[in-house]
């Protein structure tokens, strides 16, 4: 498949999310106005009138969300602070809620997939006679690679959408790192080698970006929407930037509401309105008849009855494990390359993004990149090496702690798939303190290619900023 064809899977599908969204939009729009003029609670059909009980029995109040923080959980169960829930929820996480979630979202995606096999080859861009499936195949096949997209889209929107899947767990009350947890296996197995994967080659880049960033902005539009709903759906005092930016904050909550509504029941594990035949007494003597009722509430969210009186605000727990394990570094250092290359040594500059699970552990993507000088041509060669390295530090107690780093990736030239090798590393480093935010990283590391058995070194110098709390 062509760029273009790539591009053009891509526009597509954010056509399809945004009348997704449009039509939830509508709806809830659509419901807040029956909202009003029916007593802001109900709308009946026939009498008699529901009752707040029968509401409460049929449609329980899904607001304040469940919440970890809320549980009461038992101080062993952080003894093993990176324990998964996901499968075997261990609290009162409501996995009913979460499957629902997920197989809407597979639903919205492969439903655009299956729609686009069924337009003209010159409206999709999709050979007919290869087939999306064996493209798919080819792919995955091929993958993962360097990607080349552009910073927004890898820094804000693969951020973005990993938040979305981030927010379908921690709304259904599983902790940060069971959400972190879900969102890397939706981003990977769903998006990147599922819906993305018929138009272009997994991502490497892709693969960590979107869940560990999309942790990060993941958890503050929890807390953003939650911090919304406690003042009425309003910010600065207005609905209409308090519903617009409840949409923002959560599309699949937002298009699954919409689908609520429109049907008039609960067909996913969020939203409101429902229509139901309930059997009514008639007369005084005794006689009854089956009535049509007809219930619709608006919100915006996870959507259901909703009442700012009734909000909790979210708490802060002592779970050892949340966003503050997060770091992205940025430093300078000298790469030196093998005779076999003919090129000059230089400086490079590198980028890393890890997760420092405890003072003893961490793990990184790391990217360095130079414009070294062909020593026969005289011209500039584009030098780019990324790899996948685990840090074991010593001395964990103190300010400086010495450390071994350990990994495998890749050294590309001219930003070419064809010119790369694949290499393994080792060497130390020392980590040091500066503050619970802040920290310093000097390393050296020897790279050895298996396969044109060469070997480079490279020494670097970063400074790390860890997000959250930092390091405690």
């Amino acid at each position: 498949m062509s760029r273009n064809a790539e591009k053009s899977f891509k526009t597509m599908l954010s056509k399809y999310l945004l009348i997704g969204i449009m039509v939830s939009f509508v709806s809830t729009l659509s419901a807040q106005e029956n909202k009003q003029t029916v007593n802001n609670v109900q709308a009946v059909i026939l009498q008699p009138a529901i009752t707040e009980a029968d509401i409460a029995s049929y449609y329980p109040d899904k607001y304040p969300v469940t919440c970890w923080e809320n549980f009461n959980v038992k101080n062993d169960f952080y003894q093993s602070p990176y324990q998964i829930s996901i499968f075997s929820p261990k609290n009162a996480e409501d996995s009913a809620r979460l499957w629902s979630q997920t197989k809407s979202i597979f639903a919205y995606g492969f439903g655009v997939i299956g729609f686009m096999s069924l337009l003209p080859e010159d409206i999709s861009n999709w050979d007919q006679e290869e087939g999306i499936y064996n493209k798919w195949i080819d792919n995955v096949s091929a993958g993962p690679v360097w990607d080349r997209d552009t910073g927004p889209l890898n820094l804000i929107g693969h951020p973005y959408f990993g938040g979305v899947y981030y927010q379908v767990a921690r709304k259904s009350g599983y902790r940060q790192w069971d959400a972190f947890v879900y969102s890397a296996l939706m981003s990977t197995f769903y998006w990147e080698y599922g819906i993305e994967a018929f138009a272009e080659i997994p991502s490497i880049q892709d693969l960590v970006i979107t869940p560990v960033l999309g942790w990060a902005y993941g958890e503050w539009a929890f807390t953003t929407e939650m911090d919304i709903r406690a003042n009425g759906e309003t910010v600065f005092g207005s609905t209409i930037l308090g519903r617009t930016a409840l949409i923002l904050l959560d599309p699949v909550d937002t298009i699954s509401v919409g689908v609520n509504n429109l049907f008039g029941k609960e067909i996913i594990k969020a939203g409101t309105g429902y229509v139901r035949v309930k059997n009514v007494a008639i007369g005084p003597n005794g006689a009854t008849e089956n009535q049509i009722q007809f219930n619709v509430s608006l919100q915006l969210g996870d959507g259901s009855n909703y009442s700012p009186k009734k909000h909790h605000h979210v708490s802060r727990g002592k779970d050892p494990v949340d966003t503050s394990i997060i770091g992205i570094s940025y430093g300078f250092g000298q790469v030196v390359l093998d005779d076999y290359w003919q090129v000059e040594d230089d400086t490079v500059s590198e980028y890393s993004l890890g997760l420092y699970f405890s003072k003893k552990f961490s793990a990184r993507v790391s990217y360095s990149k130079a414009k070294v000088v062909d020593i026969v041509s005289g011209n500039q060669q584009s030098y780019e090496n990324y790899s996948l390295d685990g840090q074991y530090y010593f001395n964990e107690q103190h300010r400086l702690r010495p450390y071994l780093t350990s990994g495998f990736g890749e050294m590309m030239w001219q930003k070419n798939d064809e010119l790369k090798t694949f290499q393994v590393n080792i060497g130390p480093g020392i980590h040091y303190k500066i503050s619970n935010k802040f920290a310093l990283q000097v390393d050296w590391r020897h790279y050895y290619s298996t396969n044109q058995k060469t070997s480079e070194s490279n020494i670097a110098a970063r400074l790390v900023y860890l997000l959250g709390d930092g390091e405690g």
